[in-house]
């Protein structure tokens, strides 16, 4: 099998060490040794702007904070999914990422950074949520495996019922809480509805590559009102 090439070497804010490599037409990141994401698993991140954009209206002027930008894919689902009046923040916390989305990963997603729509937050998507109060109509995490933490383990605070509050905090009345995860965590679905969301699990496809495996999305509904701009 062709060994894959490295185009680009990193390290996060904890030190972390990220890598980029590709094979073929395959790109993937690496995180501390560990694959962190591929571009042949892009539906799962697809399907979590999809679903997590579905009660949203075209026309409506939308605010969305995606938290991690990995290789644009969820960013160009949600741009798909909204209309020309809505504004999505995605909140990169390592540079290098956000430098090879305009790089190298650009056209993978078709350069969703470059729509006027899209505000890049180089920062913690934490720190968005916790300035923000009944700001979002969908607040999208794909940020490290879900869940359960593999590449930075502070991570887990984001994830933490505390951090579901924060999240639930930052929404509007009716705005959801989308949630990908590389595999299902039914403590996590305990933690969502122990603060009063309404929650339903997605198994979606991750890989374009047929080897039948399956990643999870979350969509946590806070109860619905009409939401403000």
């Amino acid at each position: 099998m062709r060994p894959y090439e490295r185009l680009a070497t990193a390290r996060a804010p904890d030190g972390t060490a990220l890598e980029l490599r590709r094979r073929a037409h395959e790109y993937l990141i690496l995180a501390g040794g560990h694959d962190l994401m591929s571009s042949e698993d892009e539906g799962s991140s697809r399907a979590l702007g999809e679903l997590g954009c579905a009660h949203l209206a075209r026309g409506a002027r939308a605010r969305v904070l995606i938290g991690g930008l990995g290789m644009g894919y969820t960013l160009r689902a949600a741009l798909d999914a909204t209309g020309p009046g809505a504004a999505i923040e995605v909140a990169e916390l390592v540079p290098a990422v956000a430098a090879w989305n305009r790089d190298e990963l650009a056209e993978l997603a078709g350069r969703p950074l470059d729509d006027p729509r899209t505000e890049l937050l180089v920062e913690d998507v934490r720190d968005p949520i916790r300035r923000a109060r009944g700001r979002y109509d969908a607040i999208l995490l794909d940020v490290d495996n879900g869940p359960d933490a593999l590449a930075h383990a502070q991570n887990d605070a984001l994830y933490s019922r505390h951090g579901i509050a924060e999240a639930q905090r930052a929404l509007c009345a009716g705005g959801v809480l989308g949630v990908w995860s590389f595999s299902d965590d039914s403590r996590f679905t305990k933690r969502l509805k122990a603060q009063g969301l309404e929650v339903a699990v997605h198994r979606v496809d991750g890989s374009r590559k047929g080897r039948g495996r399956y990643h999870r999305v979350w969509i946590a509904r806070k109860p619905a009102k009409r939401c403000k701009i």
